[in-house]
């Protein structure tokens, strides 16, 4: 899932941008659409970006994932995708679901490297679902995109 819409109106860092009105309720309307068409993630990742992470909480809120789940890690903090790629492609076999939050190109780039269905831009707020039949992440090529949601057609 791609963070939720930021506001640029505070003179702080990239990283510490919060979310606007609109990203919140944008984040919070994707993740009660999605709540019965996923299956719940054994482990959540998150950007360490405030927008990433508060989008991250309101989701894993929404959802009734427990906040143990959620690993904070700076590979996500990435806007091209070769360190979002490398980071899934080192994920725990252990793991069958998992959720990650992070940035655009990144997360567009993803969508289409490992998605069956091409999205020209990930909006904010957006979530793709991936499906994958393998046994280990570091093998995965191309997965079953099982769903797309846009905030805009929540709204």
């Amino acid at each position: 899932m791609r963070h939720g819409k930021s506001s640029w109106e505070n003179d702080v860092k990239d990283q510490d941008r919060p979310l606007q009105e609109r990203g919140v309720k944008d984040a919070f309307r994707v993740a009660q659409f999605v709540s019965d068409k996923m299956p719940m993630p054994e482990v959540v990742f998150s950007s360490p970006a405030n927008r990433a992470l508060h989008t991250c909480i309101i989701a894993m809120r929404q959802l009734g994932i427990p906040y143990e789940r959620l690993t904070i890690t700076d590979e996500l903090y990435d806007f091209s995708g070769g360190s979002v790629e490398a980071f899934i492609r080192n994920l725990d076999d252990s793991y069958e679901n998992v959720m990650i939050f992070g940035h655009n190109h990144a997360f567009t780039s993803i969508s289409n490297i490992f998605g069956s269905e091409k999205i020209e831009n990930l909006p904010t707020a957006g979530l793709v679902h991936i499906h994958f039949e393998c046994e280990h992440w570091a093998d995965i090529e191309k997965g079953v995109t099982r769903l797309k949601i846009f905030p805009k057609l929540l709204r």
